[in-house]
């Protein structure tokens, strides 16, 4: 597998680790990097190791979301084949659009993966929010370093689920015990006894808790809060390394605040030198604020302390919460009383330090480059379709999501028993509990009705058969085993199928219509004036039978519980299909289904169905798209209910009125089923 990634951080030795790990899992890497970067303060040139598959390329523009690259590099190496195009840079960035641009252009165009850090919820002006969105919309995958960020890119239109993989560390390199010479540095301004080894001894005062601070001196990382900590408790001193814009005014503040005799600005620390900084501390403080326009984005200070066995206290702000895992204390940003506190209690209590210590060891093996190298690998075999054959043995699990109806239910498990079942049970009903446990199968009770959507969500958040494909079957639907063995071979027959489901019919026998076209605003209009039938072009197949290919699943992720009944599936197989996959009735197998047979409001299911258009309408295609869908909906329903009589007329006079009021209002003002 050929991988072609492009990154202008990767200018930073320590960084490419990254890609000397995949390389050794047997993927060939090509790296593309600034020719030099910004680094912390200090421009660093990309320095290749000998033999090293990594070019670096002239920039245009400093900033990491304004900059451009050299095209004609990148141009080069678009033309060779690539099974996956790995561009580490924010998808708002011009940066990413360049690429993207270019790749359009040539005709290869592999599939690709993006990066984001952005923990913020940032509206971004005209045309980097439309940039941004194009590029989630397209992308195979996106890797984040913080949960926070993953729902972000979501929200923004990316189909799947992120993965969520750490900023990597070589924690061989801040492992105790590492040689990585003495602990001070050239360029410390301050008493050579804070630059390490155990501090002054007071001759019986109380003993000094020596707390550092590594990382870029600027006003939001909160080293104001930091020196009024330490200068509320003669027992604190604090080695800083780094340097910044900020550089000179705290230097002044020191000397404001009389502390030049228990703090040290080291200044810039060569990389390979940290380890030495680390291991001269008692607790490592990141004291990083909350600001309207940044939040912390990572902490890979705080992975290489607990990498070192030094403890961390950090702010509850941004990813940090998710970086120190548990593993360190957490204090609120900007308090400087709390930080002191928390600081004094790691120095004075060592058995809270020991236990600490060997936490954030833990923590740190997490986001070892190895760790992380294993986490890329999965993400470009499965953006690549190259699955590793990791998949369990035999059929699906198969999910039925109940309301009531227990009859239903009984027939449609009688021809399961054997197979692992679950069934989610949003009604809560002692007679579905008592059918299901007849059956042989696993009860769940979520305690509420969230609808189709959410009942599917609490099944797949505790898998019978982790990492299996998964059948979705409608209590009022019955398949046979032999029947469902079938549509599982076929699946499997294609690795381009994310889902697959059997051609279906009623009690009386007539045939149902399973596959069809994503709803969207010109459907609709096609709809309206008669020419629906033209719209040939199959999306998406229904979920009363449905059948999910395990690593679709994995990629996409769960169900948007936004949907309360219909077109749940439909969504899912639409970002499905955003990430390349396709769905297809298999028409050779057949599968009973009685239609709305745990429904006895028809009134309420249509506003359900409608709402959930409105739903989908607006989520892929905007406010502007629904509006000009409901246009044509209201167009369509007036002219019938103007030229039909009957049951007809009265029925599209309902339609008329529904799409007037709003579907998703309607629905709202109903409230939902308990």
């Amino acid at each position: 597998m050929r991988v072609l990634r492009i990154s202008h951080s990767a200018v930073v030795d320590a960084w490419r680790e990254r890609e000397r790990a995949v390389r050794r899992r047997g993927v060939d890497v090509r790296l593309l990097s600034a020719r030099r970067w910004d680094g912390g303060g200090a421009q660093v040139p990309l320095l290749p190791r000998p033999g090293e598959d990594v070019a670096g390329v002239a920039t245009l523009g400093h900033h990491p979301a304004l900059f451009l690259y050299d095209p004609r590099p990148v141009w080069r190496a678009l033309g060779e084949h690539w099974d996956v195009l790995d561009i580490h840079e924010e998808p708002f960035a011009l940066a990413t659009a360049e690429v993207l641009l270019l790749r359009a252009l040539r005709r290869r165009r592999p599939p690709y993966l993006l990066y984001s850090a952005q923990n913020i919820d940032k509206r971004y002006p005209l045309p980097f929010r439309l940039l941004e969105r194009r590029a989630l919309r397209g992308a195979s995958a996106v890797s984040v370093c913080s949960s926070a960020a993953g729902a972000i890119v979501r929200r923004k239109g990316f189909p799947g689920t992120a993965d969520v993989v750490p900023l990597g560390v070589d924690t061989a390199t801040f492992a105790v015990g590492h040689d990585d010479g003495p602990a001070d540095v050239p360029g410390t301004d301050g008493p050579a006894d804070l630059a390490g080894g155990d501090g002054p001894d007071d001759g019986g005062a109380a003993a000094r808790v020596r707390v550092g601070y590594v990382g870029r001196l600027a006003p939001h990382k909160g080293l104001d809060v930091l020196l009024d900590a330490v200068a509320g408790d003669p027992r604190l001193t604090l080695r800083i390394a780094g340097t910044g814009p900020d550089a000179g005014r705290i230097r002044d503040r020191i000397a404001t605040l009389a502390l030049a005799d228990r703090v040290v600005m080291a200044g810039h620390v060569p990389h390979d030198r940290l380890p030495g900084v680390y291991r001269g501390l008692d607790v490592l403080a990141v004291p990083s604020l909350t600001t309207p326009s940044w939040l912390e984005q990572f902490g890979r200070v705080a992975v290489e302390a607990m990498a070192s066995g030094v403890p961390v206290v950090a702010s509850d702000s941004g990813a940090l919460p998710d970086v120190v895992g548990g593993a360190g204390l957490l204090v609120p940003p900007g308090d400087a009383a709390a930080l002191r506190a928390a600081l004094v209690r790691v120095g004075e209590d060592a058995a809270l330090a020991a236990r600490m210590r060997v936490a954030g060891l833990r923590r740190a093996r997490e986001c070892d480059w190895e760790a992380v190298a294993d986490r890329y690998a999965a993400m470009y075999r499965r953006v690549a379709r190259r699955h590793d054959g990791g998949r369990p043995e035999g059929g699906p699990e198969i999910v039925v999501v109940a309301y009531g109806a227990p009859e239903l239910l009984a027939r449609a498990l009688a021809p399961l028993a054997g197979l692992p079942v679950t069934v989610v049970d949003n009604s809560s009903d002692p007679r579905v509990a008592a059918v299901t446990a007849e059956a042989g199968a696993r009860y769940l009770d979520p305690g509420r009705n969230g609808g189709f959507a959410a009942g599917v969500n609490a099944a797949l958040a505790d898998r019978l058969v982790p990492g299996g494909d998964v059948l979705l079957l409608n209590p009022d639907a019955v398949v046979t085993p032999e029947a469902l063995a079938r549509l599982h071979r076929a699946l499997l027959a294609d690795p381009r199928l994310g889902s697959v489901a059997p051609a279906q019919v009623d009690t009386a026998g007539r045939r149902a219509r399973v596959a069809w076209p994503f709803p969207s605003p010109a459907g609709t209009w096609a709809e309206a004036v008669g020419l629906g039938r033209l719209r040939r072009r199959h999306g998406f197949v229904v979920g009363s039978v449905l059948l999910l290919r395990a690593e679709a699943l994995e990629q996409v992720g769960p169900f948007d519980e936004r949907f309360f009944l219909y077109a749940e599936e439909t969504d899912w197989a639409y970002r499905a299909s955003l990430l390349g996959w396709r769905h297809r009735e298999v028409t050779a197998v057949t599968a009973l289904h009685q239609g709305a047979g745990t429904s006895t409001d028809p009134r309420r299911r249509e506003v359900h169905f409608h709402a959930s258009q409105e739903h989908y309408l607006r989520k892929h295609h905007g406010a502007a798209g629904w509006q000009l869908a409901r246009a044509g909906q209201v167009l369509g329903a007036g002219a019938r209910a103007a030229l039909l009589g009957g049951t007809a007329g009265a029925g599209a006079r309902d339609r008329l009125r529904l799409y007037l009021r709003g579907p998703a209002r309607v629905e709202a003002s109903l409230g939902r089923p308990r």
